[in-house]
């Protein structure tokens, strides 16, 4: 969320780092919001803040209205960002001129939180501009566009977003497609702007992986497109869709013509963008450190697994004993179609009743949303995942946990195909799975900031993986004593495949691993599906490198603190007071976090022992 470079404007916050034969209108068939969040007194030191937040605010308003409109800034639903290649330079001037008054109001700043989340906003700032340079310096301009419209067009066209904003999907889709006056179509702005780049010396292309991707699920995204405007009863888009559709057949001929002959084979990124999207990502620590570290953990889960496997078995009366084959047996007792989203409802259930019973974390008075994916979504994210409600102005939106089953096939399948993941749909996966993506994991984690209330610099501005995934495996690990035996092995298998990518992507891409050898890790050590394993490692090297070690690095600075502050309270620590507060302080990165709760739970607490 803290980078605004277009290329990524869209994709960074509409499709936040979750297909079955079910219709369109029943995927979609979701209950409206509920009520808006309870008025409550906004802090001084809060408004004060968000006061400055408006500042770098107004500039992705102005270079990135889709991702602004999404986050709930009002007046922008109508607008489409600017993807010509002039448009990096005017936004690298304007966050310059946002740095240096927010750097004014710094020294003026007296509040230590209003000057924390100034840090943070400077930051956030100081990055943009550095990815942007970066991006340009490196790399020649390659768009994913069926991917960017849906994703916008998904941000509008939803149960949850007011009947009253979604006539505003079509006019973004006009514009798109160059239909009103001022507005080339996205395809031919960005067609134009590849062609400029084509012959530069020093760029290197995408990965050819990458743009086979994007070719064989770019139908999956165009259909996706016209089926929202078809569920929400849109009229009058017919023409506007037809005409896109036409603009991305000739962009798909283009990219095919001119970008896949060229795209390399080697998906190592250059090592200067490799660091700078660890850093974005939330790993302050050098990758060998973290890979290191990660190897440990491996050996040392693989160990707590091997010696569960024998008691799931037992019970379960499997013959097998070795933690590999328990759980390949676990995964064929498949749920299938309409048993599937019961199964995780019921499940949902049982998880927060053991929270409320354990007082692990406070519970909303409300239910969590958990639905499946359509084929458009499962193109977008092939993986479980929450997505995020509105942060600002939210008026009961909430953040939904999506569920994809089918994924396209990899490149060289027939057109349409699709790949079956068996990862998910089994019960005992349910599990930890569920307490990721729903609760006490994601979902909870941003309801706390839209119900409880946070600064918007906290909410948007210190985004990143490394505080949102921690997080999530964290709320697994706290579940995981509770849970059954089948529950705790794969609950410990989704722990190994977290710290297997915290050192299977920087080894990718330092080139100490193959891709095959990656793949085999993943399917013969953690026991992933090879449609999985292969979306994991598509992950390490062209989706967002970087980002899958987050999870390992995240959850690790968690557990440090929690030990440090249980050394400092003893029997006094309160786990559901901690992880209450852990809440409310938003997005923090490790660090910021670090000091505010040993600053101001530790020392509470302490104070009245």
């Amino acid at each position: 969320m803290t980078y605004l470079n277009a290329k990524r404007a869209l994709t960074a916050v509409l499709s936040c780092g979750l297909a079955v034969s079910v219709s369109a209108g029943q995927v979609f068939a979701q209950s409206p919001p509920v009520n808006p969040p309870a008025a409550r007194t906004v802090p001084a030191w809060v408004a004060r803040s968000n006061e400055n937040t408006r500042v770098l605010l107004a500039v992705l308003t102005r270079f990135a209205p889709e991702q602004a409109a999404s986050l709930g800034v009002e007046g922008f639903d109508e607008q489409v960002l600017d993807i010509r290649a002039e448009v990096d330079e005017q936004s690298i001037e304007a966050v310059n001129q946002a740095i240096k008054q927010l750097k004014q109001r710094q020294m003026a700043e007296k509040d230590p939180l209003v000057l924390q989340d100034l840090d943070i906003l400077l930051v956030a700032a100081a990055n943009n501009v550095r990815g942007t340079q970066l991006e340009k310096q490196y790399n020649v301009p390659y768009f994913n566009l069926s991917r960017l419209v849906f994703s916008s067009m998904q941000s509008l066209l939803d149960a949850q977003i007011a009947p009253a904003r979604r006539p505003a999907a079509l006019v973004r889709l006009k514009r798109y497609a160059g239909l009103e006056a001022g507005y080339t179509p996205i395809t031919v702005a960005a067609e134009a702007r590849t062609r400029a780049s084509l012959n530069k010396p020093g760029l290197v292309y995408p990965i050819r992986a990458e743009v086979q991707k994007d070719l064989a699920s770019s139908a999956a995204f165009i259909e996706g497109i016209g089926q929202l405007f078809a569920t929400y009863k849109i009229e009058g888009y017919q023409e506007a869709y037809t005409r896109l559709k036409e603009q991305f057949t000739a962009y798909d001929a283009f990219v095919r013509k001119e970008i896949l002959p060229r795209a390399r084979e080697d998906f190592r990124q250059p090592p200067e963008l490799y660091a700078f999207a660890l850093q974005q990502y939330g790993v302050d620590i050098p990758p060998a450190q973290l890979a290191a570290r990660a190897h440990a953990a491996f050996d040392d889960i693989q160990k707590q697994m091997q010696a569960l496997a024998p008691e799931v078995a037992k019970a379960k009366g499997y013959s097998v004993t070795d933690y590999r084959d328990v759980i390949r047996t676990l995964r064929k007792e498949q749920l299938v179609g309409e048993a599937i989203l019961p199964h995780y409802q019921k499940r949902l259930a049982e998880i927060e009743g053991i929270i409320r019973t354990q007082r692990l974390v406070t519970l909303p008075d409300r239910p969590a949303r958990i639905r499946l994916s359509t084929p458009a979504e499962s193109a977008q994210s092939p993986a479980p995942n929450m997505r995020p409600p509105r942060l600002l102005g939210n008026q009961g939106e909430q953040g939904e946990f999506v569920l994809p089953l089918n994924i396209p096939a990899p490149p060289g399948a027939p057109a349409g195909q699709t790949q079956k993941v068996e990862d998910f749909t089994y019960a005992a996966a349910s599990w930890t799975l569920t307490a990721h993506e729903a609760r006490p994991g994601h979902e909870l984690q941003f309801a706390s900031m839209v119900e409880k209330g946070v600064s918007n610099a906290r909410a948007i501005y210190a985004f990143n993986s490394t505080n949102v995934e921690g997080w999530g495996l964290y709320a697994e690990a706290i579940l995981l004593p509770f849970m059954p035996p089948e529950g705790k092995l794969i609950s410990l298998q989704a722990r190994l495949q977290r710290a297997a990518r915290a050192f299977l992507d920087p080894e990718l891409q330092s080139g100490k691993l193959t891709r095959e050898q990656a793949l085999k890790v993943l399917t013969q050590e953690v026991v992933l599906s090879e449609p999985f394993a292969n979306q994991e490692v598509e992950r390490y090297t062209f989706r967002a490198p970087g980002q899958a070690t987050s999870y390992f690095y995240g959850f690790s600075r968690l557990l440090e603190l929690r030990a440090e502050v249980e050394r400092k309270l003893g029997n006094r620590f309160n786990q559901q007071q901690f992880h209450d507060f852990i809440l409310a302080q938003g997005l923090l990165p490790p660090d910021l976090l670090k000091k505010a709760v040993v600053a101001q739970f530790a020392s509470a607490n302490t104070a009245a022992r």
